[in-house]
């Protein structure tokens, strides 16, 4: 099964890179292009409709679990960057997984944060440091 994850994280990359490059994107637009200049040739009917709304909807559908699979790998790499970065310098170790946190925690911390930083210009960010600490503690 292993083997199989690694095939789909390979071809999701693969996908996902590709999807972003303006030559797809052109072809895409090419595509709707030649389908609406083809409306009247095909009177404007129903199955000429079902054409680009079944395809669209098909490419859609698939590409929705490719880039999802891409952007879960990616923000778990950068994840493992930034707690190694924690980890090897001076900063704060307690914040190697905040990730889990609740949206809300998320949000108190990213506050503190920001005021600590305001305050470290004032000499005031050791005591702003010291609530994040506590804030991180009691969550994780």
């Amino acid at each position: 099964m292993a083997w199989l994850k690694h095939i789909f994280a390979r071809f999701a990359t693969i996908v996902s890179e590709g999807a972003g490059k303006p030559v797809v994107f052109i072809l895409a637009l090419l595509s709707v292009v030649v389908w609406g200049l083809t409306g009247p040739i095909f009177s404007f009917s129903e199955t000429w409709q079902l054409v680009i709304n079944t395809g669209t909807t098909i490419v859609t559908f698939l590409m929705v679990f490719l880039l999802q699979n891409a952007q879960t790998r990616d923000t778990r790499a950068i994840q493992a960057k930034l707690n190694e970065l924690i980890l090897t310098s001076a900063a704060e170790n307690r914040f190697v997984g905040i990730e889990n946190l609740d949206e809300e925690d998320l949000k108190h911390l990213d506050r503190l944060v920001e005021k600590a930083a305001k305050r470290d210009g004032n000499g005031e960010g050791r005591s702003a440091r010291r609530s994040i600490r506590q804030k991180i503690t009691q969550k994780t």
